[in-house]
């Protein structure tokens, strides 16, 4: 019998401690690996927003009202996207975003429009539809969209001797797409309580 030339290997004897000694330095090393992704997995995650398109083949983002061009004479003061809401109104599989846009002011409740965009063939949304036209002098209280029906509290004004700070009457509505137009809904009369 001949001896064997290398050092004698004992210390790979395996035991017990041995396995779970070598499966916690794994585990650790795998949850390493998880926290090191490259940056597309979060940023997956963390987009606002997105929908499923038809079929559920892929997702689309919602159209950004900040790359919008609204339809608003704001005398250079620029203009401020006070509300955002994405919802499929059409039920085409692809979002629209409902934006409530005033020119930015420092005094006083400037009059807001409420316009539903889409995406363009570029980056630019457009404005397919205006639900409030600023030239109504109304502002929007509580806004929301769900299953495809816009819903807004509108407030406006009894007369121009009412402060702009304080609108005195308020008018709940919806619109809802049907036969190729959205069709306004009033579920209130004006409230003139002065509360809002």
């Amino acid at each position: 019998m001949q001896t064997s030339a290398l050092p004698d290997l004992a210390h790979t004897d395996t035991t017990t401690m041995h396995w779970l000694a070598t499966a916690a330095a794994m585990a650790a090393v795998v949850a390493a690996a998880g926290l090191l992704q490259p940056g597309t997995a979060a940023s997956a995650s963390t987009t606002p927003h997105r929908t499923a398109a038809q079929h559920g083949t892929a997702t689309v983002a919602p159209p950004d009202p900040d790359r919008a061009v609204f339809p608003l004479k704001c005398d250079g003061t620029g203009h401020t996207v006070a509300k955002q809401v994405p919802g499929d109104l059409d039920g085409d599989g692809r979002p629209e975003t409902v934006a409530v846009v005033h020119c930015t002011a420092g005094l006083g409740t400037p009059p807001s429009g409420v316009y539903v965009l889409t995406q363009g063939s570029g980056a630019t949304p457009r404005i397919v539809a205006t639900l409030v036209d600023p030239a109504q002098k109304m502002s929007v209280g509580d806004f929301t969209v769900r299953d495809g029906v816009v819903a807004a509290t509108l407030l406006g004004y009894s007369s121009s001797d009412i402060p702009s700070c304080c609108p005195d009457q308020q008018e709940k509505v919806t619109w809802q797409w049907q036969n190729g137009a959205f069709v306004r809904s009033s579920q209130s009369d004006d409230a003139t309580d002065g509360s809002v």
